[in-house]
């Protein structure tokens, strides 16, 4: 009898065990789907694209559509770095224009001006022919203008840039995030599509963790002034608190 009892015991505890490890798992995906549809990059940059977000015990799948191919790395860098993911399997499909197409240049800029803080709140209106990109709007200042300018320049596939930018008569700051902050995996995911947005950072591979805004890259640089230059897209994103910068610099990338 003892014995029989001792079974039905332990039959019960680990039923209960195996429950508790299901509705803490359950927990945890669903915890991971909301953190990424509430993320910053979903709710600022993805929100017009049909993205399904599922998450089985840490893994999650990505499905649906994007209007450009950058979204899809954008979306599973943000998933990547959230609490308790283990890995994204990324099956977003594009409907967008091909890449360095006019269309395509003009959203990288358009991205490219958001990803900064000092330009993002600025009306920067964006006209690409034959890969000649037409600034229109008005800047804040001149400062903005010419940041404006330096981006667009800085753009794959760009071959000239025509800021035609009006300059405001009251100095406009660019409008911040209404005093709202934006959570690392977003911040991580900017960074790094910043990076490789740009021309001069695209080249290297950059490792890019983020703890409480503060941002730290790795990694190698082809340059001094590459390194620089990751430093400074990095510290120009939105969320960036400082920048730690551990590139070390690989005189052989720049002659590839």
């Amino acid at each position: 009898m003892n014995i029989n009892y001792s079974k039905i015991l332990i039959t019960f505890t680990a039923a209960v065990l195996l429950t508790s490890a299901y509705a803490l798992a359950s927990e945890m995906d669903q915890t991971i789907e909301s953190s990424a549809k509430n993320s910053y990059v979903f709710r600022t940059y993805l929100k017009t694209d049909a993205i399904e977000t599922k998450s089985i015990d840490g893994v999650v799948t990505l499905t649906g559509t994007v209007t450009e191919e950058s979204h899809k790395s954008l979306a599973q860098e943000t998933v990547a770095n959230l609490p308790g993911v283990k890995s994204v399997d990324n099956q977003l499909v594009l409907k967008g224009p091909a890449e360095e197409s006019d269309g395509w240049i003009s959203m990288q800029v358009k991205y490219s001006l958001l990803y900064n803080r000092h330009v993002s709140g600025i009306n920067t209106q964006v006209f690409v022919t034959d890969g000649i990109v037409t600034l229109r709007g008005e800047a804040g200042n001149q400062a903005q203008k010419d940041l404006a300018g330096e981006y667009a320049k800085d753009i794959k596939g760009v071959k000239d840039v025509k800021n035609e930018m009006t300059i405001a008569k009251v100095s406009i700051e660019p409008q911040q995030t209404m005093g709202e902050k934006i959570d690392d995996a977003s911040i991580t995911a900017q960074v790094k599509m910043a990076l490789l947005t740009h021309h001069s950072t695209s080249f290297f591979k950059t490792g890019v963790k983020t703890i409480d805004g503060v941002v730290t890259l790795s990694g190698n640089a082809s340059s001094d002034a590459a390194k620089e230059m990751a430093s400074k897209v990095a510290n120009d994103v939105n969320g960036v608190t400082s920048v730690i910068n551990n590139m070390t610099v690989n005189e052989v990338l720049s002659m590839k």
